[in-house]
């Protein structure tokens, strides 16, 4: 057990230690790091952190995380605005935005449906999904969730949604992900190819 002559220091390690992956001994290096950095390196870090808690938003159409209220991709004109990409979280949509392979809009769910941990349809921004495709020239929404129960569960949910919707087409990834897998680790080739070779949902 580390022995500290200041309290100070101590309690910077502890709050470091809450973060994801980092033991004590790894925060207790990365405060000795700090203290031997310029004064103004820790305000600078310590400022951005304040700023991304304080001033970070969603995005109102696609509930992105964003610095405005509209987020960049929304807000470009060089955008394809009659396809959507429905995904679990903005974690998936940094992962398909490294690929290259899409060029549409995206819709945040913010979740997927899992009635064993409470989560239900009205907690998801699913509502907010349906009055887009039925408000916006929407052509085609593509499922790009996690290949799982929960993600075929949401998928199949919003499915039934759109159905008096006849002119939309409804596509999912193509099954070159791992059956069980999360989005987030799948490798940006196989990723691409599935956004590529996306297949109508339910085939």
């Amino acid at each position: 057990m580390i022995s500290f002559s200041s309290k100070l220091i101590e309690d910077a390690m502890n709050e470091i230690a809450k973060l994801p992956g980092i033991g004590r001994k790894s925060a207790f290096r990365i405060v000795l790091h700090l203290l031997k950095q310029e004064p103004s390196f820790t305000h600078n870090l310590t400022s951005a952190l304040s700023r991304l808690r304080n001033e970070i938003c969603y995005c109102s159409r696609c509930f992105n995380i964003s610095d405005e209220e509209i987020c960049s991709i929304c807000a470009s004109t060089q955008r394809d605005r009659s396809v959507i990409c429905v995904v679990e979280n903005f974690k998936d949509v940094l992962i398909i935005e490294n690929t290259g392979q899409f060029k549409g809009l995206y819709h945040v769910l913010g979740g997927l449906i899992a009635p064993i941990e409470n989560i239900t349809p009205d907690k998801l921004k699913i509502q907010e999904l349906i009055q887009r495709v039925e408000n916006e020239n929407i052509t085609e929404i593509i499922f790009a969730l996690s290949a799982s129960i929960e993600g075929d569960t949401t998928a199949f949910y919003i499915t039934k949604q759109l159905k008096h919707l006849k002119n939309l087409k409804i596509t999912s990834l193509a099954r070159g992900l791992p059956i069980g897998s999360e989005l987030e680790y799948a490798d940006e080739i196989t990723l691409g190819r599935s956004i590529q070779a996306r297949v109508a949902y339910g085939s």
